[in-house]
């Protein structure tokens, strides 16, 4: 076989070839091929994007043929970098760049490397996941972004850079569902909604978290009369379950609530 080049046989009996390259005393795959040669050339390239400091992962185009662009990535990081990261990774002086195409790059904090070093981001039309435990989670879910959130109105980006995924760049406007903020003659209140027929305001609280338990409330009460539709709800942090418990038992929520399931003729949203 020629150098870098290994014969494999997949489940059903045809023939492959797998591509090694050994740096820095560590083993690396650069792929699997259909032919000798093709692997063979794919072996070079990757020997010339460790010695050619020239190729970078703007230019890389100009040279390389048969590697992925996601090899390319992880080989020139651990060229110019010397760490090995098996994703598509180019490692800054105090963030990181993940690659999910040569057009499509997202920023991150150094504190999430070692998280996404072993979990993979996949895009499909523009929702960006990673799987984890044999769930698909949004990325934005790291932020406490949650998945009916919107974008400039829940969470927004302080540069207006949605790729740059820095900690210090996302600013949470509204943390809970169905909670916003409201200020009036520069007083603050946060007001709980639930959408019926129409959003019905549950009540205006002092904070965000007292809010989200209104909301939550609210969300129980018209599970209990009979209502079907699938509410999200809250699950609040600010609070240890005792705290939690007794804040919802005291907390008042609109008694324009009780009325609405007093007609019987009311028909859900």
């Amino acid at each position: 076989m020629k150098p870098g080049v290994y014969q494999a046989t997949r489940k059903d009996g045809s023939i492959y070839y797998r591509g090694n390259i050994t740096y820095l005393n560590k083993h690396i795959s650069i792929g699997s091929f259909d032919s000798e040669a093709r692997c063979n050339s794919a072996y070079k390239e990757a020997w010339n994007i460790l010695k050619d400091n020239s190729i970078n992962i703007l230019s890389y185009q100009n040279s390389i043929k048969y590697l992925s662009f996601e090899k390319c990535v992880t080989l020139i990081n651990f060229r110019d970098n010397k760490m090995y990261i098996k994703n598509p990774i180019y490692l800054q002086k105090n963030y990181f760049l993940y690659y999910l195409a040569p057009s499509l790059v997202l920023k991150f904090d150094k504190d999430d490397l070692f998280y996404y070093s072993t979990h993979k981001i996949q895009n499909r039309g523009g929702h960006m996941f990673v799987s984890d435990y044999g769930m698909q989670y949004n990325i934005l879910n790291r932020y406490g972004i949650k998945p009916y959130s919107v974008k400039g109105k829940d969470y927004k980006f302080a540069n207006g850079d949605e790729t740059d995924l820095r900690y210090s760049n996302i600013i949470l406007v509204n943390k809970y569902h169905g909670v916003s903020k409201e200020e009036k003659k520069g007083k603050v209140k946060f007001v709980a909604k639930i959408h019926l027929n129409g959003d019905f305001i549950v009540g205006r609280y002092s904070t965000e978290a007292k809010a989200a338990i209104a909301y939550n409330k609210a969300v129980d009460l018209c599970k209990s009369r009979g209502m079907t539709k699938k509410f999200p709800t809250n699950f609040v942090t600010e609070y240890s379950p005792r705290e939690y418990a007794d804040i919802y038992t005291e907390i008042k929520i609109s008694s324009h609530l009780y009325k609405f399931f007093h007609n019987k003729n009311f028909r859900e949203a």
